[in-house]
């Protein structure tokens, strides 16, 4: 079956124009496919349950964390995420356990015709193919993450219970639109008629973007930070612990989250409003919330978010990509003691990354490197681009022998930090 596997995956990967891959070609610019390919399964998305979960930066480790809960509570979850790190099945899951290889073969077999007819691109398919595996397994509800944007996403055909929208930055902007408030249009495009809304971050210009969204679809808009605050309280490799205050009023002491950085600050904040809309669904009880956050990454298979690779030295791989995560991270950074800190780094060759530069830190070394897809920038462009910013450091054939470079010249006291873009990330874990 392993070959067989195989053989479906690279058809999967040669045949249809995959993002990942090729970027720009494979993006759509309508529904169009999704619902013919979804016509031809029966629209299976309209058999189960669904929550919807958008946003530049924060929408993977809500999804996981609000997973987690669900499953916590004896709920089969299935959990549709983009883009995978090294196997495929990554993005279509159930209770974390990832779609049978038998399935993609089947599914695959059985939708060549019409893949021949419609010629999706290679995450319409997934899309489909994940829909019609949460249909046949029956789950109790899905928790399915927008790929890129949302009005136009091939995840945009469902009718869930909930749409949450973590928050918005800069990222896509060749797609998405050049402001803020261009890219929440785009991002509000989830929210439909009558079904409530939970936005993560209140920010001045994409307030009126999304109040005027839910106005108009005549529906419940709820701001997460108005509401709720996470206060970090203590921090170790596995796992944050924050106090959070609703309306100012403490409900969870000391709930630890499998999760670390101050960055999960926002997107706690996120799926607790969330759930607090869900209840009427779903009834979860406190410790159906805590059990989720403390086991999150053993029950869904977390993996490519502040992952700790090895200790002495430490070594962290991220796959934030943003001007917004970038800066989410390089503020978690500083507050990890080291000794020098080392930062590998890759990035794709279809994004303006001068403000990025911007941000990152002066006194690191560098290790640029090229991801091992079309898509990769040449890590001695890379070099090049990084000089004027006062980021120093030397240009090597691969990621991993950057890294192998960075761990030669690293001590016990020293951090490695591997990021840049997720197609790096998926390199080192």
């Amino acid at each position: 079956m392993n070959k067989q596997y195989q053989e479906t995956v690279e058809f999967l990967f040669s045949n249809l124009p995959m993002y990942q891959r090729v970027g720009a070609l494979a993006y759509r610019k309508d529904l169009t496919n999704i619902v013919k390919l979804c016509d031809f399964l029966g629209n299976p998305q309209e058999k189960f349950r669904t929550i919807h979960v958008a946003g530049t930066n924060g929408k993977g480790s809500t999804s996981y964390m609000l997973s987690a809960m669900l499953q916590a509570q004896g709920l089969k979850t299935g959990m549709y995420i983009s883009p995978h790190y090294k196997d495929f099945r990554e993005r279509i899951r159930i209770n974390g356990e990832y779609v049978s290889k038998q399935f993609v073969i089947a599914f695959t077999k059985r939708i060549r015709e019409v893949v021949a007819e419609i010629q999706p691109s290679f995450f319409e398919m997934a899309v489909a193919m994940g829909f019609e595996y949460f249909y046949q397994q029956q789950v109790d509800v899905a928790v399915i993450e927008v790929g890129m944007g949302g009005r136009l996403d091939s995840t945009n055909i469902i009718t869930p219970l909930l749409s949450i929208i973590t928050n918005i930055s800069y990222d896509h902007q060749q797609f998405l639109g050049d402001t803020l408030a261009e890219i929440a249009g785009e991002k509000a495009g989830i929210i439909k008629p009558n079904i409530p809304v939970v936005i993560g971050e209140t920010h001045d210009e994409t307030k009126p973007v999304f109040d005027a969204k839910a106005a108009e679809m005549n529906t419940l808009i709820v701001y997460a930070d108005q509401h709720f605050a996470a206060i970090p309280v203590e921090e170790s490799l596995t796992h944050s612990t924050f106090d959070v205050y609703k309306d100012g009023e403490l409900i969870y002491p000391t709930l630890k989250a499998n999760l670390n950085g101050d960055f999960q600050v926002k997107n706690i904040q996120t799926v607790l409003q969330a759930v607090e809309l869900l209840q009427p669904h779903f009834n979860l009880q406190e410790a159906h919330i805590r059990q989720g956050l403390y086991e999150l990454k053993t029950q869904t298979r977390f993996i490519g978010r502040w992952q700790i690779l090895q200790e002495k030295p430490l070594i962290i791989a991220d796959s934030a990509h943003n001007e917004g995560g970038i800066q989410l991270i390089v503020n978690n950074l500083k507050t990890i003691p080291c000794r020098t800190l080392h930062f590998v780094m890759g990035v794709v060759n279809d994004k303006d990354f001068s403000k990025l530069f911007d941000l990152l830190p002066k006194d690191a070394i560098y290790y640029f490197a090229k991801a091992d897809i079309p898509r990769g920038l040449p890590a001695e462009v890379l070099q090049q681009q990084a000089a004027p910013y006062g980021l120093r450091g030397k240009s090597y054939s691969s990621v991993k022998n950057a890294l192998n470079a960075a761990k030669r010249r690293a001590t016990a006291e020293d951090l490695i930090f591997v990021g840049g873009s997720i197609f790096v990330v998926a390199e080192v874990i």
